[in-house]
């Protein structure tokens, strides 16, 4: 098979590697792909919005399936425009992709087939909003509707924080359009788990459970980001909580879907908060996570082929998905400053050394070749992850890992994991 993936960033370089392991693969192609990709597969500069560009190129390189990986174009229909091209794709319409899409769409969802998550309101109007704030307790959070690159979420600890909050997102526009609606929620304490999931409209299959870091610094400090860095599994993630879900919530929501007349095919995120009255949802994200796809998919015992394809066609009752006994860690190495200002350009060193080590990965998100070197084009850089026979050791290696790579402004955390040594 001839396979294209949509994307740039550490999870489509998940994805490419899991592919390039597949016995049904014969060609990769990418777009726009990254430095790391490009030594899997073959890419071309087509931006994942170019819609029309993308759909020439798969059908000139007569690709068997289309693999979109980033929620702006899954969102925005990308997968509309390929089948109707003719093209087999693997994720969600755009009528599905509303999951992500719109925080609104999905809270309405849950409240109306009675899946559980945290009271909400929707507001259009910041004055409402503002108004609102008078009946509620604190903390508090606050949501754009739309895409914000995974930080259109801010938790106000009190009144006047969440005053400056409703400003920033609906007036101030801080997150573009994605606040042109907004949702405040309750705020809701306990452990936060990430389970991922495959289904094809009627059935669905769940991933080992993960757990992010989304702040920029220890100890979960400073900005909210796309992701600093992640573990699996989660060990929060119980037998208890897993029967709870699968009777409340996984089924549910893809049940719910198809009653919507949004059938959803792909990959369904379900963030979670356990808490004291049980397991939420937090968020639903229509594609793998970033970078929970780097430690889910490298503990994935199936050929990843096969899984895609079913998905697709409508026949996932028939594939036994099963996962490693194992763990694995993935520490980010951002760009110092990210996620709000940081420099590019700076020369990556160490990248021979992953060459050949069973059990580490450097996957690349913010790379790209240059003449005979590569340089960080981005604010998470590397995702440096790592297998181990348990998340301790897992976590000892990944950091060991870090070590072997280098540019200039490299940053970390340094608590990736932390949370294992509290289970």
């Amino acid at each position: 098979m001839k396979i294209l993936v949509v994307g740039g960033g550490g999870r489509e370089h998940a994805i490419v590697t899991a592919l390039s392991k597949s016995k049904r693969v014969d060609k990769l192609y990418c777009v726009p792909g990254n430095a790391g990709i490009e030594e899997l597969a073959e890419c071309a500069p087509i931006g994942v919005m170019e819609f029309d560009k993308i759909a020439m190129y798969a059908l000139e390189k007569q690709v068997d399936m289309v693999v979109v990986g980033p929620d702006d174009p899954l969102v925005a229909g990308l997968v509309d425009v390929l089948e109707t091209a003719g093209l087999k794709v693997f994720g969600p319409d755009k009528k599905a992709a509303i999951l992500e899409g719109s925080k609104a769409f999905s809270k309405d969802l849950m409240k109306k087939y009675n899946i559980p998550t945290a009271k909400y309101e929707v507001f259009e109007d910041s004055v409402k909003a503002v108004e609102f704030l008078n009946e509620c307790s604190f903390p508090i959070v606050l949501k754009a509707d739309g895409l914000a690159l995974g930080k259109g979420v801010l938790i106000c600890k009190d009144y006047d924080e969440a005053v400056a909050g409703i400003h920033e997102i609906m007036d101030d526009k801080k997150f573009g359009s994605a606040g042109n609606k907004m949702v405040i929620e309750e705020f809701m304490t306990g452990r936060e788990v990430s389970v991922l999931s495959f289904t094809d409209g009627k059935t669905i299959k769940i991933m080992t459970s993960a757990q992010d870091h989304k702040r920029a610094k220890d100890n979960d400090e400073g900005l909210n980001t796309g992701g600093m860095g992640t573990f699996s599994p989660s060990p929060f993630y119980t037998k208890e909580v897993d029967e709870f879900c699968h009777k409340y919530i996984y089924q549910a929501t893809v049940d719910a879907m198809r009653s919507e007349d949004r059938e959803f095919k792909g990959i369904i995120f379900f963030g979670l908060m356990i808490t004291k009255d049980g397991p939420k949802v937090l968020e639903y994200n229509a594609r793998f996570g970033d970078p929970e796809a780097q430690v889910v998919i490298t503990r994935m015992k199936n050929d990843i082929v096969d899984v895609f394809e079913a998905c697709i066609d409508g026949h996932l009752e028939n594939i036994d998905l099963q996962f490693e006994d194992n763990a694995a860690v993935c520490v980010i190495l951002a760009s110092d400053g990210y996620p709000v200002a940081y420099e590019k350009g700076k020369e990556i060193r160490g990248l021979e050394n992953f060459k050949g080590k069973d059990g580490y990965y450097c996957f690349h998100a913010g790379s790209k070749k240059v003449d005979d070197k590569i340089v960080t084009n981005g604010g998470r850089v590397l995702g440096i992850t790592a297998i181990g026979s348990d998340l301790k050791e897992a976590r000892k290696n990944a950091y060991a890992a870090c070590e072997w790579v280098d540019f200039d402004n490299k940053y970390m955390r340094h608590d990736i994991g932390k949370a294992i040594d509290e289970a």
